[in-house]
């Protein structure tokens, strides 16, 4: 079993961006990026996540989702963070960062599987992921 960690803030990077939930465990575990345009996907992508649990209300109307899941890492200490999204050519461009842990510090021994969910104005044609 995990926790999910919910959260609605607002990312300071970019203000439209809105976190719905972050954390080190999900039950994603392989690396993906992926968007929900609609409530079934939205359900699918919650469930593989956080299985049974509630989850948080979007509008689809005027949003959509976006999320990044790391996969499995070895160690705690590993995170990922939306920085914000940009159009290019009619490209929506979401660029997330992913931080390990430092040489030399000090991590729990443990599997982990860092993951964002963000909520963001919805956008109609093609999405495209980039690592910073």
């Amino acid at each position: 079993m995990f926790m999910a960690f919910v959260l609605l803030l607002t990312l300071a990077a970019d203000p439209a961006v809105t976190i719905i939930a972050s954390g080190p465990a999900s039950g994603v575990g392989e690396a993906r990026q992926v968007t929900a345009r609609t409530d079934s996907e939205w359900a699918a992508l919650w469930t593989s996540h956080a299985g049974e649990s509630s989850r948080p209300a979007v509008d689809f109307s005027t949003g959509m989702v976006a999320a990044v899941f790391l996969g499995t890492r070895p160690t705690s200490g590993f995170a990922v963070e939306v920085l914000g999204a940009h159009t290019e050519d009619g490209t929506l461009v979401i660029e997330y960062v992913e931080r390990r842990p430092g040489r030399g510090g000090l991590v729990g021994q443990v599997l982990t599987s860092p993951f964002q969910i963000v909520r963001l104005p919805r956008h109609e044609g093609e999405v495209r992921f980039q690592k910073q």
